[in-house]
Order: C-alpha cells, then sequence, then structure tokens
C-alpha cells in the first residue's frame, strides 16, 4: 500500500487524501447496507443473509477495483438491477430466487469473457453519448418510483393505472423522514442517507404502537415492525452457494440471463463512463482510464454475487463524492471496500431498518441518477426521441431493459430514416439483433 504501488504522487495525491476520500465515499454508498437487503427480502431472502451478501460483496469488489485496477470507483450491489431482481425476475416472472441467482453467477461469467476479449471496451465506444445520459437518468427515475410505491405515496389506481396514495401515519412519515434527508444532502452532510434512514426508523416506530396500521409497507406485504434482537451478531451465511446452478441454465431461462447481463452490462457501463469523464479518469485517447481491469473487476463482481446471494454488483456513481475529496487513485476504494467489513456484525441493528425508512433514500438516489438529463440534446429530435423512450420507458414498463431496448432500436431506426447512418456503428447493429432477441425470445 505505498506510493510506488497506487501512483499516489503521479496523480497529485495523497495518503492522508486517499483515506478522507475512501471514507466520504463509503458515507455515500453505505446505505446499499441498508437498501439491498430491504429490496430483495421482497423475494422471500433473508434479511440478515442478503446483507452479510452486500457487505461482503461490496468489499471484496471494492478492495479488488483498487488493487487491481487501481481507479478510485467503489462497486456494491446496484440500485436498479436489484429492483430488477426483485420485482421484475422473481416477483413479475415467478421465478425462484435460487434460480435467479443462478441467472446472475452465469451472467456474470459472460461478463469475465466479454471484458478479457475487450468486446465489452467496444460495446463503451457504440454506445451513442445521448443514449447513456437518458439510460442513467430512467434507472434514476425508476428508483424514485419503487421508493414512492414502497412508502405508498403512489399506488395503483383502476381508473388513472396510478394515484396519489392515501395521506396517513406511514405517508406523513415518509413525507418527512423524505424533508430531513433532503436537507442534510442539501447542506452536503457526509453520510446524509444512512442518518436520513436513521432518524426515519425511529420516527417510524410508534406506527402500529400508538396509531396507524402497521401490518404493510411495501406492495408485497413485508411488515413495518420488527423485534429488536440485539445489537451484534455473527454473519448470517444462509444464502451463501444457495444459487441453482444447473436450473438456472435451462432453456427457458436463457431470456433471463440475457437479460441480467444486459441489464447489467449497460447500468455498469453508464455509471462507470459517468464517473470517469466527471473525474476526467481518462487515458491519453479519451477513454476511462484502465477500462479493461476495471471491466474485469466488475464482471467478477457480479459473479461472486451470485455466489454469495444477491443480485449483480457494479460500480457506484456515488464513487464521485470521494473523487470530490481528491481521491485519484486505487487506495480510496481500498479504504472504502475495508469500512464496509464490520457491518456484518450489525445486522440485528440494521434489521429493524422498515421500507419506509429507506423509501427516502430511493428517491433521492433517483434524484442524483437524474443529472445526465442535462446532458441530452433536446433541440436534435432524432436524438431527444429515443433518449426519451429510453428515459421515460425505465419507469413505465418497470423494466430497465425495455427501456435500453427501445431506446437502441428507436436510435437506429431514426439515425437511418434521416440518412445519419455514420452514428450507427456495426457494434451497434448487433446490439440491436440481441435486442430484438430480447423481445421475442
Amino acid at each position: 500500500m505505498n506510493d510506488r504501488f497506487f501512483k499516489l504522487q503521479a496523480h497529485n495525491s495523497s495518503v492522508k487524501t486517499e483515506v478522507i476520500a475512501g471514507c466520504t465515499t463509503f458515507l455515500a454508498t453505505m446505505y446499499i447496507i441498508v437498501v439491498n437487503p430491504g429490496i430483495l427480502r421482497e423475494t422471500g431472502m433473508p434479511f440478515s443473509g442478503v446483507l452479510t451478501a452486500t457487505v461482503l460483496v461490496s468489499a471484496f469488489s471494492s478492495i479488488a477495483m483498487g488493487l487491481y485496477a487501481n481507479n478510485p470507483i467503489v462497486l456494491a450491489p446496484g440500485m436498479g438491477i436489484n429492483a430488477f431482481f426483485a420485482y421484475s425476475v422473481v416477483l413479475g416472472m415467478g421465478v425462484s430466487w435460487q434460480t435467479a441467482l443462478g441467472a446472475v453467477f452465469w451472467s456474470g461469467i459472460i461478463f469475465i469473457v466479454l471484458s478479457v476479449f475487450n468486446v465489452r471496451t467496444a460495446i463503451v465506444r457504440a454506445i451513442p453519448k445521448q443514449l447513456r445520459y437518458a439510460i442513467a437518468s430512467g434507472i434514476g427515475l425508476f428508483i424514485a418510483t419503487i421508493g414512492f410505491m414502497n412508502a405508498h405515496f403512489i399506488v395503483s389506481n383502476p381508473a388513472t393505472v396510478i394515484g396519489l396514495g392515501e395521506l396517513n401515519a406511514m405517508t406523513i412519515t415518509f413525507l418527512i423522514g423524505l424533508a430531513i434527508m433532503a436537507i442534510l444532502v442539501a447542506l452536503r452532510v457526509r453520510g446524509a442517507l444512512i442518518l436520513g434512514i436513521a432518524f426515519t426508523t425511529i420516527l417510524a416506530i410508534p406506527i402500529g404502537r400508538l396509531w396507524g396500521d402497521a401490518s404493510s409497507i411495501s406492495p408485497t406485504g413485508v411488515t413495518t415492525l420488527v423485534t429488536w434482537q440485539g445489537l451484534f451478531s455473527a454473519p448470517n451465511f444462509s444464502v451463501f452457494f444457495q444459487l441453482d446452478f444447473i436450473g438456472s441454465l435451462k432453456l427457458a431461462m436463457w431470456p433471463v440471463i440475457f437479460a441480467f447481463l444486459f441489464t447489467d452490462m449497460f447500468d455498469s457501463l453508464s455509471t462507470f463512463i459517468g464517473v470517469a469523464e466527471a473525474a476526467d479518469l481518462l487515458d491519453q485517447d479519451g477513454e476511462p482510464r484502465h477500462i479493461k481491469q476495471s471491466l474485469i473487476v466488475d464482471g467478477v463482481s457480479t459473479t461472486i454475487s451470485g455466489l454469495f446471494g444477491t443480485s449483480s454488483g457494479t460500480s457506484y456513481i456515488e464513487s464521485a463524492t470521494g473523487i470530490e475529496e481528491g481521491g485519484r487513485t486505487g487506495l480510496t476504494a481500498v479504504v472504502a471496500g475495508l469500512l464496509f467489513i464490520p457491518f456484518m456484525f450489525f445486522s440485528p441493528l440494521l434489521a429493524i431498518v422498515p421500507s419506509i425508512a429507506t423509501a427516502p433514500a430511493l428517491v433521492l438516489v433517483g434524484v442524483f441518477m437524474m443529472k445526465p438529463v442535462q446532458k441530452i440534446n433536446w433541440g436534435e429530435m432524432d436524438d431527444a426521441i429515443p433518449a426519451l423512450l429510453a428515459l421515460i420507458l425505465i419507469p413505465l414498463t418497470y423494466s430497465i431493459t425495455q427501456g435500453i431496448i427501445w431506446g437502441f432500436l428507436s436510435w437506429t431506426a431514426i439515425k437511418l430514416v434521416t440518412g445519419k447512418t455514420g452514428e450507427i456503428s456495426i457494434t451497434l447493429i448487433f446490439i440491436d439483433l440481441f435486442a430484438i432477441l430480447a423481445l421475442v425470445v
């Protein structure tokens, strides 16, 4: 861990700067320790088991990114892909979570192969920037929508498809928590999301005891109140190696594996490219620095996610917070990764956090991910129309993959018709063919 290994001087950094940056990144990303198990437990997976898997995937992947790729980028089970795992695959398609984990594993294996042979690098260059911005923003809208729905602030409505929920103890608690969290974020308080989650958890304690109905706080009926079981406990490895290797390779599961691969690929690529561009972590050719090594780590993160028992690991846009503090090398990622490890032993404390407390965090993560929307060229219709389709179809179809598919297909069709064939690469044509395959299989 010396200067020569991370090349601190070459990047105008120091150990102190990198440690501070690592701590900052950890505070910005640690909400995933609570939010990811909160989402995946709706599939029937045990909260504490997913928490252990989340911590280990985050720690191992981030440390690997620092040591192997020397980039200040933290990895953890991705927001958006975890929602896809829970709501689209398990709850929507009726696939068991064990089989879904198997699909995550195999998508990771393919991911690594594509990265080793530089196929993913070619894909990076083939994705139009306008669609990169739209996809990232669409995922933000999707995450925010899930937050509002988990709080029952937005509910289904037969007359209008969706509508405003009833103003009751739960929704009022959600709104107060959202307001507090938003203020902390606006004031740039370190760890604003996790502080807001803790505050909302405390605020939710009277629900079901003093007033209101705590029977459910999510569309699938996860109960709000959890019995206090202490502060510490041994890590729960109950979901480790529970994936269904064989069942996930059945012909009927191939579209699911492809969907995981497709969704994870473009989710991680858009995030990685965004962080690299924002922090000027670029090589002499203007491409993201150490991209091959970084993408291999990303693929390994997805693979071990399936083995350990969580949805796919991916690069985190919140890494930009540590970069803003001066982090420029892999030491930042190593520090952040190490800080995850102690939280394996706090699962009883974290398990008392209800969905109503993490819902405001989902909304604000959606806000963070909407930043690229300002870069979309709304003045050119051949750019704006595909961007809007990708942006809006992700939340409206409740599927990241559908938004990506229609964004790519519409981009290609419009560019062909308008004679702008120079903006369509051969790689993009192949992506379109896989997109069509995903629709018909």
